[in-house]
């Protein structure tokens, strides 16, 4: 069950904050992880409604979390990868990703993608 946050995974720690800023100002509620073990660790804790994934971080890259975390949650979670990788959009199709925007993104484009996106599972 989702609490309604929006994860944000990214290892450039400047970015990640103006990411998490522009998403609180926006009215999201937000928590981060700089890598993807640091992410598993954080959807186990408490499930988003939206991830936000970088794809280049060491530990655990984009690719690994997003592989390990559909295969323990399915695909209830919408992933938005936003990452400066080369033939990311490709690759990020057997992630079952829903948007993926290249870095540098613009802010308007990221919050529209999020608020596509952006669902609170509710308990029946």
């Amino acid at each position: 069950m989702s609490d309604g946050h929006v994860l944000i995974v990214d290892d450039d720690a400047d970015l990640l904050e103006v990411t998490e800023l522009l998403l609180r100002d926006a009215g999201y509620q937000t928590r981060t992880a700089l890598n993807g073990r640091q992410a598993l660790d954080a959807v186990n804790a408490s499930m988003p409604s939206l991830i936000i994934l970088d794809m280049l971080m060491p530990v655990m890259d984009g690719w690994q979390f997003a592989q390990a975390f559909r295969a323990q949650h399915g695909c209830s979670v919408p992933i938005v990868v936003v990452t400066a990788a080369e033939h990311a959009r490709a690759r990020s199709q057997g992630l079952d990703a829903v948007e993926v925007l290249n870095k540098p993104f613009n802010a308007g484009d990221l919050l529209n993608a999020v608020g596509r996106h952006f669902h609170v599972m509710t308990k029946s």
